[in-house]
């Protein structure tokens, strides 16, 4: 089942930048654009400060490339374009060649849910050149912004220590995309449920939620709403308290669950959404338990984020679950990933790969070259101990050797019993090989890798960094081609 086909009904081959359509126009006319190449998709810094990220998105670019084509409206369109001399930006033949254009690239990926780092490749692209290049925009556009998210999810929800995260944002996210993106990635990072009903639909999430202000304020007084509201769901009862005055609306709802009980329901819980959290969640607890009500949950919401939710635990708030909307859904404090997608490697004239890389005054954004993959390490203890990035032709030696980000001789790297690629295959031939895995497995799968880092890689600040470093091979090749290029770029000068 397509998703993405779900919710639009028409081709998205033009959800990109028009750089993208005049590179592959122009590689058409160059005759280059069945070139085969290699393009690599990775992120530059670890989002929020932290120490990692949470993969995701994959799902959406499975869909997306599966469709992959220009219908005739796309072509009518791009047809009207014109260069600055009014003729025609693309020529009538090119319009022909992109309607019988069909996917062919192979696709690997790094499974959604996987604990990645910067400068890892999260996804490669391998095929014709124009072809690598008309996606880069949305594979950007689909990963960057889960990945995201799903790692602020993480993040709260490590903040948490346990207790579960709701989240509550579709009415603050950025559109109906947003939202849904947001809500899907925020499961995928570990949130327990989303209040999004849709995407509960699409994506198989647990949809949590009960009443809002307006509810009480639409009768006569608080006590009559929460009557009225558990006459009809009687089943359902988490009471908003805070419309008027939080701990009478706490007694009130004590009351309406005395009757609740004599009916045979419970009350699930109540729920603050302002005012002093520490000070009124432990008189709510205290309220509620000297009221036999011992196993109502205390939800707390309200412009949250995991500092906020630390310090509130740390306080001695008494809540029992959390509900997270704006600050997660929109990555609050970080608003975009800051994904790459370069070319690493082209198929010369003769059939040889030539690799290739991005130079740059800050090391930070110069690209890696070659066909990459990369190998986790993982200890006899069950822990992951580095990532190794290599080039995939040239292999992986037993005992690699790392050379970390700002160079250096490199170092061994550390004991260990088990290894794995993370890259798999996704496309072979512009065919999907396998189903990307559904949101709830791709949440097993955060759960699982994060019990199987350090603690102090994943601390919320001041994290300890996690080993990843190029193959010393890897990095002696890139040290060539970096020599080579600003020899070349001097001569030219």
């Amino acid at each position: 089942m397509n998703l993405l086909a779900q919710l639009y009904r028409h081709s998205l081959a033009l959800l990109t930048d028009l750089y993208q359509l005049t590179m592959a126009y122009a590689y058409w006319k160059n005759g280059l654009a069945d070139r085969e190449a290699v393009f690599h998709l990775t992120f530059r810094q670890n989002p929020f400060g932290g120490g990692c990220a949470v993969a995701c998105g994959l799902g959406y670019v499975v869909d997306f490339l599966r469709e992959l084509r220009f219908a005739e409206d796309d072509l009518s369109y791009l047809a009207t374009l014109t260069n600055v001399d009014g003729r025609p930006l693309f020529e009538a033949e090119f319009l022909g060649y992109l309607r019988g254009l069909t996917f062919q690239c192979d696709v690997d990926a790094i499974v959604e849910g996987t604990v990645v780092f910067a400068g890892e490749p999260l996804v490669r692209v391998r095929g014709p050149l124009l072809q690598g290049q008309i996606i880069e925009t949305p594979l950007l556009n689909l990963v960057n912004f889960q990945t995201l998210i799903a790692t602020k999810a993480a993040r709260i929800c490590r903040a948490a220590a346990g207790r579960p995260v709701l989240e509550f944002g579709l009415r603050r996210a950025q559109g109906i995309d947003g939202g849904l993106a947001a809500s899907r990635a925020a499961y995928i990072g570990g949130c327990a449920a989303t209040s999004n009903v849709l995407a509960g639909k699409l994506f198989g999430i647990p949809v949590k939620g009960t009443h809002a202000h307006s509810w009480v304020m639409a009768f006569e007084d608080e006590r009559r709403a929460f009557q009225a509201y558990a006459s009809a769901l009687p089943g359902n009862c988490i009471f908003l308290v805070d419309t008027y005055d939080s701990l009478t609306g706490v007694r009130n709802a004590v009351a309406v669950a005395e009757q609740l009980r004599r009916g045979g329901h419970q009350l699930l819980g109540i729920r603050l959404d302002s005012g002093d959290f520490v000070a009124l969640s432990r008189q709510s607890r205290q309220l509620l338990d000297d009221a036999g009500f011992q196993a109502a949950a205390i939800v707390v919401s309200g412009d949250l984020d995991e500092y906020r939710i630390e310090q509130l635990l740390r306080d001695g708030a008494c809540a029992d679950v959390w509900g997270v909307g704006t600050r997660l859904v929109t990555g609050h404090d970080q608003p975009a990933l800051g994904g790459v997608y370069k070319l690493a490697a082209l198929r010369d004239s003769a059939g040889q790969w030539s690799y290739k890389l991005k130079l740059s005054e800050q090391a930070i954004k110069q690209s890696e070259p070659g066909i990459l993959q990369v190998r986790r390490l993982r200890s006899a203890a069950g822990q992951f101990v580095a990532d190794v990035i290599y080039d995939e032709p040239a292999g992986l030696p037993d005992r690699p050797i790392l050379v970390l980000p700002g160079g250096g001789e490199g170092q061994a790297a550390p004991e260990y019993s088990d290894q794995a690629d993370l890259l798999v295959p996704v496309f072979r031939g512009g065919r999907a090989v396998d189903e990307p895995p559904s949101a709830a497995q791709a949440r097993d799968r955060a759960a699982e890798q994060f019990a199987s880092f350090d603690r102090r890689i994943l601390q919320l600040q001041n994290p300890e960094s996690y080993l990843v470093g190029l193959e010393k091979g890897l990095h002696t090749l890139k040290g060539g081609l970096v020599t080579a290029a600003r020899r070349g770029s001097a001569a030219g000068r």
